[in-house]
């Protein structure tokens, strides 16, 4: 039984990503399994039969065994112009239906439409992004406006998350990015950003005041927004 398509079926039946140290983990404890169960009846007096050779070999699986043999799956799924493909993603490797079956995929959901964030929006979690962790009051620095709108928004679609508070008067909240905002976009790290490095190098503009006013966040939470696109949901 070949590595890649335990791995295969791993992943077909998680409900979660899976990490490469968790596959490999996941190998080698079938393996253990099977040798406590070899112990087991040898202490009760009877001649356990050996393991079978594939199994023995794959009681030293490593998690940059199991990311070769990932990325060999994924190139025969190119191959065989199958319908989909393992992507790394925060969290772990998760199979994905490729995006150019998209449009009949969302026939499987027509209650779901799709969703934009607004120009403003963008900008916003764009901020947030690249330099993360952030307070408000910095955000509204940049775009040189009242976010509290925007952050709300951002918050209410699982984007950007609270991340502590700052060490400065008032200990404002900071925002960063949440596993979601990597999962739609693509990406595993803030470094996979386009300019990453450059742009977080970049001085944010002097603070009139550093202190988050975190009533008036809560506040614009209860008032209605005006109607907006929203973000379209990941195939």
């Amino acid at each position: 039984m070949q590595l890649s398509a335990i791995l295969e079926s791993l992943l077909i039946a998680s409900q979660e990503p899976l990490s490469s140290e968790e596959m490999a983990r996941l190998v080698r404890a079938r393996v253990a399994e099977s040798e406590d169960l070899l112990l087991l009846e040898s202490d009760e007096g009877s001649s356990p039969a050996p393991l079978p050779t594939w199994l023995t070999a794959l009681a030293s699986t490593s998690p940059e065994e199991t990311a070769a043999a990932v990325c060999a799956l994924n190139l025969h799924y190119a191959e065989t112009g199958r319908a989909f493909t393992i992507l790394d993603r925060p969290k772990g490797w998760k199979i994905y239906t490729r995006s150019d079956f998209s449009e009949f995929v969302r026939h499987l959901f027509p209650g779901r439409k799709p969703e934009r964030l607004s120009g403003p929006a963008m900008e916003t979690l764009a901020i947030v992004a690249y330099r993360q962790p952030i307070t408000k009051a910095a955000i509204e620095a940049v775009r040189g406006v009242s976010c509290d709108g925007m952050i709300q928004k951002l918050l209410d679609r699982d984007l950007v998350r609270i991340g502590g508070r700052a060490d400065l008067p008032g200990r404002p909240l900071l925002y960063q990015t949440t596993d979601l905002f990597f999962e739609h976009f693509g990406i595993n790290s803030i470094d996979d950003l386009p300019n990453a490095t450059e742009l977080r190098r970049i001085k944010l503009p002097e603070l009139e005041n550093p202190a988050e006013s975190e009533q008036q966040l809560a506040l614009s939470a209860t008032v209605p927004a005006p109607e907006e696109a929203k973000l379209s949901d990941p195939s």
